[in-house]
């Protein structure tokens, strides 16, 4: 048995660390199936001014997104997924805002057992974790696993994604701190955040061996996002097991394997909280769950994989999936609305012109976007000397740069007049 921060996980991390959210409400990010899923809840204004069409709280958004129309493709990412809105083999698709029932029965009559408060020994090593979607006008709230005494936190992928302020919360001690994205993979689901200024804290114990089917074991989180940590036993029902996320809005669904199958009442709000074995060491990372079944079947991240890709992201190791750190940031909404303006189209006089190029949906105040005087309806036809065919390859040209970098930006309004402009690409939300 040892630490979660064996190997060098323990190691000193001066990248900023990502909040661990868990949806409450109509978080477009969110997998059906997101075990512990982030619960979002809408504001009622947007934290960041938007300039286009109006953001609409109850319609799925990316960070950058000017509603349900248009796509968050103002920031660079290299692969979009992640467990948000997971949809197991069976069909079942829980959601981020997925009520879950608290008990039920299964096929043999047995009842599944009401999720608790989680005791001081099973709240070791674990945190909650809020964050703010500035860009989608929403909070979230989630759960993490302490790694090392400086403030090293995993969580998964989907419970940081497109936040723009991140706070976590030591359960054992009542001590909240600031937090920063080190890196995130949302292929994996895995995401590693740092606390400001933490010292002395206590990780998290993982389990050297392996778990097997028919093991008992207890999923811990902040179930719901209600800032209380909730601890649900259950057993392992399979392993290997491989979930499928769904697709929302400009999100491609994403395939997990080999995760960890369990009958536990695991719901929303528990993502990026471990699961643990019967001497109370972790063996897996809440992921998923389903909904809409009398029995919650969960979906665990095995721990020995998370920890893989996590250290891969803390030794800074690029790779073709994560990022490292916040990727960078133009500030636009790209339109998508197949009713109106088509992407790579430019709308002119009520009819739709030829060029090619990704269409403003809108700009966000005090971003590179709205400096360089972009606005809605223009179409983005070049960055540097990469041509712009449409909003992907708009995504994948930002993605191709870092925060900081200057930029030749090329564009032409709805006037048919071109532009080109120098922009320096700023740090974006979460990936």
């Amino acid at each position: 048995m040892s630490t979660i921060p064996r190997r060098r996980l323990a190691a000193a991390v001066t990248a900023a660390a990502a909040a661990l959210a868990l949806t409450v409400g109509t978080a477009a990010e969110l997998p059906a199936a997101a075990a512990a899923h982030t619960s979002t809840v809408a504001t009622t204004q947007s934290a960041i001014p938007f300039t286009g069409q109006a953001t609409d709280p109850g319609q799925d958004t990316d960070p950058g997104q000017s509603g349900g129309q248009s796509s968050g493709l103002g920031q660079g990412k290299g692969t979009q997924g992640g467990t948000n809105g997971v949809t197991p083999g069976n069909g079942t698709a829980p959601g981020g805002n997925a009520q879950s029932p608290n008990t039920g029965q299964d096929s043999n009559g047995s009842t599944q057992q009401e999720a608790s408060p989680a005791s001081a020994e099973e709240s070791t090593g674990v945190v909650l974790i809020d964050t703010e979607l500035g860009y989608e006008n929403a909070e979230a709230a989630g759960t993490g696993i302490v790694l090392s005494k400086d403030g090293l936190v995993l969580t998964n992928n989907h419970v940081i994604a497109d936040s723009t302020k991140i706070s976590v919360t030591v359960t054992t001690t009542g001590k909240t701190y600031e937090a920063s994205v080190v890196g995130s993979d949302s292929t994996k689901d895995v995401a590693v955040l740092q606390l400001k200024d933490a010292s002395n804290l206590q990780p998290a114990t993982i389990d050297e061996d392996s778990v097997a089917v028919g093991d008992d074991v207890t999923a811990v989180g902040n179930s719901e996002g209600q800032g209380q940590l909730q601890a649900a036993d259950g057993s392992v029902t399979d392993l290997g097991a491989s979930v499928t996320t769904t697709a929302q809005g400009s999100k491609d669904s994403e395939t997990l394997g080999d995760m960890i199958e369990v009958q536990a009442d695991i719901v929303s709000g528990d993502s990026g909280g471990p699961l643990l074995d019967d001497q109370g060491e972790v063996v897996g990372m809440n992921t998923a769950a389903s909904s809409g079944a009398p029995v919650v079947t969960g979906y665990a991240i095995p721990i020995e994989s998370a920890l893989t890709t996590a250290e891969t992201i803390i030794d800074g190791q690029q790779t073709s999936t994560n990022t490292i750190g916040y990727p960078a940031f133009l500030g636009i909404g790209v339109q998508q609305d197949s009713q109106s303006i088509q992407p790579g189209r430019a709308s002119q006089s009520g009819s739709a012109s030829q060029a090619e190029g990704a269409v403003v949906a809108g700009v966000y105040e005090n971003t590179p976007a709205a400096e360089a005087g972009l606005t809605a309806g223009d179409t983005i036809t070049q960055i540097g000397s990469t041509q712009i065919t449409d909003g992907t390859a708009l995504s994948s040209a930002i993605a191709e740069h870092k925060p900081g970098d200057t930029v030749s930006l090329s564009w032409t309004d709805a006037d048919g007049q071109s532009h080109t402009s120098e922009v320096t690409l700023t740090e974006g939300p979460a990936a």
